[in-house]
């Protein structure tokens, strides 16, 4: 496995990425509405020079906010090395926060990252409802049959 910056990588198979696993590059969240496809990041590719995971990013003046984070291997550590690359781009750019947001039912997701140091920081309450007016593929049910409604905040302050 290699880790590489995202613009190394063809925009075409980034697109692909994120219409296979996200319905399209779109994301929609409480912070903005972004195309992952075009956003700063970087991925994982395995021997065959296939994405196994894929993390991107935006920096607003000292705040660095991970806007997607995918690892299609669980427990390989690939969701914790892109970690890592983007909070080492954090700290070179003078950023002392990362922060990020995931939904109420993304539980393994909520359990990885207070691992990975992050604390829970804000709830946006019915904020997903707000985004499916403008994403309507937004699914109401997530994982585990928990309906999907808020968005829930996490940061990181950066040594």
């Amino acid at each position: 496995m290699k880790i590489q910056p995202i613009e190394l990588f063809h925009r075409d198979k980034i697109v692909e990425f994120f219409t296979q696993h996200w319905g399209s590059p779109e994301m929609v969240i409480s912070t903005g509405r972004y195309d992952c496809s075009t956003l700063d990041g970087f991925v994982a590719v395995n021997d065959e020079d296939q994405i196994i995971g894929l993390i991107t990013y935006i920096q607003t003046n000292n705040e660095c906010e991970i806007i997607s984070l995918d690892s299609i291997i669980e427990g390989k550590g690939i969701g914790t090395l892109l970690i890592q690359e983007v909070e080492k781009v954090a700290l070179q750019n003078n950023c002392n926060t990362v922060k990020l947001i995931t939904t109420n039912d993304n539980l393994l997701a909520l359990k990885f990252y207070q691992k990975k140091g992050y604390v829970l920081s804000n709830i946006f309450h019915n904020a997903v409802e707000k985004a499916r007016e403008i994403k309507p593929e937004i699914p109401f049910i997530g994982n585990d049959g928990i309906p999907i409604r808020d968005e829930i905040e996490l940061k990181k302050v950066l040594v």
